[in-house]
């Protein structure tokens, strides 16, 4: 078994809509190889800074994220390797290990779909695209779909005439 801790530029690949690694930014990866009979387990951890923006509000965002990997290397020749046509066992090619595309996975899988700066973020309003964090609490606006403009002017009359009856 061997213990192994690097830091290595993360691929340009990282990243979801709306968050993720910046290309050549850090990848710390703190891996665990171990020979199997069938190839070499890797298992360990990876941590990486990802930048984005807030789903909610748009603001710039910044968090750590960190990972948990595992997944067997096979060597050339195995019957598992024979065996299985998939591309999720990974192969060992001339006593190397591509660990690129299971980092790519395993922090794609794991970026959230929807990042927010904070848990209770308001977000925009949907009108005018305010902060709703940045504008008072009584925030909104009186704009009337024109579709039910012609009842508001029957609505006023009516509540005029009513009022008006009453007076006399």
């Amino acid at each position: 078994m061997r213990t192994v801790t690097r830091t290595v530029p993360a691929p340009a690949d990282i990243r979801g809509e709306l968050i993720g690694a910046l290309p050549g930014s850090d990848l710390v990866l703190d891996l665990r190889l171990e020979s199997v009979s069938e190839g070499v387990l890797v298992s360990g951890t990876i941590r990486v800074t990802l930048t984005g923006e807030c789903a909610r509000c748009l603001d710039p965002l910044t968090e750590e994220l960190e990972v948990d990997v595992q997944q067997l290397f096979v060597y050339p020749g195995n019957e598992i390797d024979e065996d299985d046509e998939d591309d999720e066992i990974g192969r060992l090619v001339d006593d190397y290990v591509d660990l690129e595309p299971l980092l790519r996975d395993a922090v794609v899988l794991a970026l959230p779909l929807a990042p927010v700066c904070r848990d209770d973020c308001p977000g925009l309003c949907p009108d005018c695209g305010a902060r709703l964090a940045d504008v008072e609490p009584d925030h909104g606006h009186d704009e009337v779909d024109p579709r039910w403009a012609a009842l508001r002017a029957i609505g006023t009359t009516e509540v005029q005439r009513i009022t008006d009856e009453q007076e006399s």
